[in-house]
Formats: C-alpha cells, structure tokens, sequence
C-alpha cells in the first residue's frame, strides 16, 4: 500500500511538471509567431481592410494591376492574387504598412 502511494505521487509530480513545461512551451510559441504582422491574416481579409482604408481608386494608384482598376471587385481581386505571387507580395506589403500607419 505505501509503495502505491509513492508511485502515484510520482505519477502526479511528473504529469504537473510535464503541463507546466508545457504552458511555458506554449506560450514561448505563440510569442515568436505573434511577431508575424501576416500570421492568421488571409488574403481576402487584407484585400478587404485595403479597399475599405484606401478605396479602389486610391488602392489602383498604390497597386497598379487590371484587377483593382477595371471592374473591381474582392473575388476577382483574390482569383488574381492567388495566381501571381509577385502581386501578392505588393499587396502584403501595402497591407503592413498601413497596419504600421493606423498604429501610429
């Protein structure tokens, strides 16, 4: 009966440092990935905070492509964005530095 009783104290001491170890872990994580001004941002979620800041005129002088001066539109904006990575970099871009200016 004693040696059970050591052993499940053992058993909780491990599993209690093993959930601290682990909270710590966790939040060292989220920290480093909070860094990122794009992380859990979606493209659609950043083409939309643009038009609604700057307007699709204004985003067309920013970023000159067909897709924000003729006929614009979000959905076309994505099928365009999702397709061609150096657009999309001008856009994420674009996005930081008004998340930066709002800040200030």
């Amino acid at each position: 009966m004693q040696k059970y009783k050591v052993c499940h104290i053992k058993f909780i001491l491990t599993s209690s440092l093993f959930a601290y170890f682990y909270s710590v872990l966790k939040a060292i994580m989220s920290e480093q990935i909070s860094n990122d001004p794009l992380h859990g941002k979606t493209l659609e979620f950043m083409v939309t905070c643009l038009v609604d800041y700057y307007g699709w005129e204004k985003l067309s002088t920013y970023i000159r492509i067909k897709c924000f001066t003729n006929d614009p539109s979000i959905q076309s904006s994505l099928k365009f964005l999702r397709k061609t990575p150096w657009a999309r970099k001008k856009v994420e871009d674009l996005y930081i530095s008004m998340t930066k200016r709002k800040k200030q």
